[in-house]
């Protein structure tokens, strides 16, 4: 299989603190793929590079061998890359099914000349509509579409920025922290969704995760990086007997 994300010698630096250094990697299609690391490993800043947040001062990113490192982040939805962040960003005062369908119009860009241009959009509408709901069955929120999204418990807001980033249609999503917050059986929960994404969906997943059970049964490939570079890449088994790693991260206390 070929990668879907690829990263070349990404460098980024802050007022002097090289925060990624250099850093390369893979994540390869149709894979639920795990990043890890300490604290100010640069995980984030990575995250933010490769969903195009954050602009580098060395290196590439390629998205299906295409480079995207000088594209915006709202062009990125329209190649086919969604992302959710670690702190919840849902529009609160909304329903849970308006939500979702936000995710689809940051894909096919102004809904408002959409509806007024063709009678035809109204039909494009009413199958974002319908393709909304479906995604929202998919993730076991059928019963909340019409709920103000800041009515939800916390696990239930998290899969609305899932069904969300889905509604874009996406080939690959990168999800930052996507159960952080969450308790054991919220946790619980949305590891079986985005196994189910992954599986059902076929779409490419990479996340970031601090939740160690969490990452070694989800993913199928991870890698780590400290202090801004590369660590260690490998199956979970090859991770969690990993010395480096080990040293570095799995024997911290979580």
């Amino acid at each position: 299989m070929s990668a879907h994300l690829r990263c070349e010698n990404v460098t980024v630096s802050f007022g002097g603190v090289v925060a990624c250094n250099k850093i390369s990697l893979d994540v390869e299609e149709g894979k639920v793929v795990g990043l890890i690391g300490p604290n100010g490993a640069g995980k984030t800043t990575l995250f933010n590079v490769l969903s195009r947040f954050q602009d580098v001062d060395e290196g590439e990113v390629y998205l299906r061998d295409r480079p995207i490192t000088g594209l915006k982040a709202h062009n990125i939805i329209r190649l086919g890359m969604a992302r959710t962040f670690q702190n919840i960003n849902l529009f609160n005062e909304q329903t849970t099914l308006d939500n979702i369908l936000i995710g689809a119009h940051r894909r096919i860009g102004n809904p408002l000349a959409e509806i007024l241009a063709f009678p035809s959009s109204r039909r494009n509408e009413a199958r974002l509509r319908d393709h909304a709901v479906e995604l929202a069955e998919s993730l076991h929120l059928e019963g909340e579409l019409d709920n103000l999204v800041k009515n939800l418990p916390y696990g239930l807001q998290k899969r609305v920025e899932l069904a969300r980033a889905l509604a874009a249609e996406p080939e690959i999503i990168l999800l930052d922290e996507p159960v952080a917050g969450c308790n054991d059986e919220e946790t619980s929960e949305l590891k079986e969704i985005i196994k189910q994404v992954n599986k059902d969906f076929g779409i490419t997943i990479f996340l970031v995760e601090h939740d160690m059970s969490m990452v070694m049964t989800v993913c199928d490939y991870i890698h780590v990086i400290n202090f801004g570079a590369n660590l260690a890449e490998g199956t979970p088994t090859d991770i969690q007997t990993n010395r480096d790693v080990i040293n570095a991260y799995l024997g911290e206390d979580h």
